[in-house]
């Protein structure tokens, strides 16, 4: 009996019962000797069947809650067996001391005592954080794991079905997407009716077999333009093949003059039909904004590209250029100043292009400045040049002094970047909502999104040969001064290395208007000449290079020698002209201890897919990236980069 049931003062009723009859007893025996004997005998008799009562009590209750525990016990062993989830007790060393049948049953075995957690489920492996619930696949079968560290417990929760169902919703969801037929116009210029009509249709016609082939629904919205709806399992199938219907189309079309190419927009995973069509079309700008022939996909949160193996075909028509002057002269005469910025480390093309927009601001009678905080080898003789005219050496200011000087009227002009990582400082683009972006390079999936006025051609061949394009439409009679014009075709010059790649039509066209306006060629080559000692350092990077599937070289540069980003720059330039090589990377570490590579290619390979894997980016031919590590762990991460490019769909057009 507990000992709260015996000293209870509600159970001791019988013992003062006997106490005041024994008072009874003494108090007869007080009168006369023969009550007091009888109510003695009385007493006694009631006491030893109180006693006895007692006991049988005692027994009797001790024998019920021993048949309860018991039952008890035995329902719980029940549950537990019956419980429809595993229970599992281990160790310190995360081994299994006990489960329950679930567990056995789920292995297949008749007990796992014994065994490692990390067996019985391998997935936790790769889990860092065994807090909170993880999933893990055993057979057939998908099971919860939820962790609780302090009592050392793991509960085992088969969501199998859950997680068919969670497959099954994912797989269903919408996805949209917007195929363009690139440049049909310039592609189709100069044809009959007749012809116009077939080579339409024949592309049409491959374009619907694809859509069919995926079970894919097809509906024509313009001439040029389809929409296509489907579900997330099968864009992910889509994406697997590498959406072969941009090469196809390309071949298909290889023997008109311009091959037709497409450029595929498609968005998956958004919160809404409307969210879902706006990452569609901006999907479809970013693969435009490179320079088309490829699909950009929006995935939730994840951005990827395909295809991309052709360069950017050259618009004839000067409609959007002209279009676009006439509204960047407008946005100039609305604001109450103008602060140009180009990207960090500026090389000849954007400092050249920021003199050319420093111009079309004077143009509009306003106030313009240059952000630029020292210089580098790239730009010093162009920037000794410039400072030799006072008109522009108080042009340019410090980031601290540009942020003094910008408030919300003013127009900051962003050139040669279209990435708010990329500009010297980044904190002016948050203090003005008038942004403008004029940029060559392809579009990555950073971009200045609030920019009011965006003129992006991945065509052109620099960012120089846009503003001098400008320059024409913004004001009927433009006169440059010559270090103006020298300045911008030096940054043409540069970025075409002297006019043999990347070249077209408006190229020439640009650099005839800027010779017009007499653009100083002799200067030019002064700016680019180099000293003997740095060609001396160029050859010792160069005569490290390697050859690697047939048409690829690789150069590194010595561990702990640190040498310029421009010198990195020339040697990939220098390695190109090499017999048989149609691409180059040189590797090495720069003046600020990150790792430079530099990328450049003939057109034959996409550089720019290449330097996107490694962090950065830029041109089909021309491209870079930069890194932190060793130049040993990224000269080995790009040669996997490049394994995985050659496996996937082969590194050459």
């Amino acid at each position: 009996m507990p000992k709260f049931l015996v000293k209870r003062w509600h159970g001791m009723h019988q013992v003062w019962a006997l106490v005041f009859m024994i008072l009874m007893t003494v108090t007869l025996a007080w009168f006369h000797w023969l009550p007091g004997l009888i109510g003695l005998l009385l007493t006694g008799a009631v006491g030893v069947y109180t006693a006895l009562a007692e006991k049988a009590f005692r027994n009797d209750l001790k024998s019920y809650l021993g048949t309860l525990s018991y039952r008890v016990k035995k329902a719980g062993n029940d549950v537990i067996g019956e419980l429809p989830f595993g229970i599992i007790l281990y160790n310190e060393e995360k081994t299994v001391e006990w489960h329950n049948p679930f567990i056995a049953q789920m292995m297949g075995q008749e007990s796992v005592v014994g065994q490692p957690l990390i067996e019985l489920f391998p997935s936790l492996q790769q889990a860092k954080d065994k807090e909170g619930a993880i999933e893990a696949t055993v057979g057939s079968h998908v099971y919860q794991l939820i962790f609780k560290q302090k009592e050392r417990l793991l509960y085992v929760n088969d969501i199998t079905e859950f997680w068919k169902l969670g497959k099954k919703y994912d797989e269903e969801r919408l996805a949209l997407g917007i195929v363009m037929i690139d440049s049909l116009d310039e592609v189709t210029q100069g044809m009959d009716d007749h012809q116009r009509s077939s080579l339409q249709s024949k592309v049409t016609t491959e374009i619907t077999e694809w859509a069919q082939r995926y079970q894919v629904f097809l509906k024509r919205l313009t001439s040029d333009r389809f929409l296509l709806i489907t579900d997330q399992k099968t864009l992910r199938q889509l994406e697997q093949s590498r959406f072969l219907v941009l090469d196809e189309v390309r071949e298909m079309t290889a023997d008109q003059k311009i091959p037709i190419t497409l450029s595929i927009g498609f968005a998956a995973g958004a919160e809404s039909i409307v969210e879902l069509g706006a990452w569609a079309q901006s999907s479809l700008d970013i693969a435009l904004g490179r320079g088309g022939d490829q699909a950009a996909v929006k995935f939730g949160g994840r951005q990827s590209f395909y295809g991309g193996k052709t360069n950017a075909v050259e618009k004839r028509t000067r409609v959007r250029a002209r279009v676009v002057a006439h509204a960047l002269r407008d946005l100039i005469r609305e604001s109450s100043n103008v602060i140009i910025m180009g990207h960090k480390m500026p090389d000849m093309d954007a400092v050249g292009a920021a003199i050319g927009v420093l111009k079309a601001a004077q143009l509009g009678g306003k106030e313009a400045y240059i952000v630029l905080e020292g210089t580098n080898p790239a730009i010093e003789k162009m920037m000794e040049m410039l400072r030799e005219d006072d008109r522009f050496a108080k042009r340019f200011i410090s980031p601290e002094q540009a942020m003094s000087l910008t408030d919300s009227h003013t127009l900051a002009i962003v050139v040669d970047t279209h990435k708010a990582s990329m500009v010297k400082e980044p904190k002016l683009l948050t203090m003005t909502n008038r942004i403008v972006v004029v940029d060559h390079h392809r579009r990555g999936e950073e971009f200045l999104s609030n920019a009011i006025l965006v003129y992006m051609e991945p065509y052109a061949s620099s960012a120089c040969e846009l503003v001098t394009e400008l320059l024409q439409y913004i004001h009927d009679r433009v006169v440059l001064d010559v270090r103006e014009a020298t300045a911008l075709l030096a940054g043409i010059t540069v970025d075409t290395k002297s006019f043999s790649l990347r070249t077209g039509a408006r190229t020439f066209e640009a650099a005839s208007f800027l010779r017009r306006n007499g653009a100083d060629s002799m200067m030019i080559q002064r700016m680019l000449k180099e000293d003997l000692e740095e060609y001396v350092r160029k050859a010792e990077i160069i005569k490290h290079a390697g050859v690697y599937y047939d048409h690829i070289a690789i150069a590194v540069v010595e561990p702990g020698r640190k040498v310029p980003q421009l010198l990195i720059a020339q040697s990939a330039d220098t390695l190109l002209n090499m017999t048989d090589i149609q691409a180059s990377f040189v590797i090495g570490e720069r003046q600020d201890g990150l790792i430079g590579i530099s990328a450049r290619s003939l057109g034959g390979m996409n550089v720019q897919v290449v330097m996107e894997r490694m962090g950065g980016g830029g041109h089909l031919t021309n491209a870079a990236a930069q890194l932190e590590g060793t130049v040993a762990e990224v000269a080995d991460k790009l040669k996997r980069v490049l394994e995985e490019i050659e496996a996937e769909e082969g590194l050459f057009e």
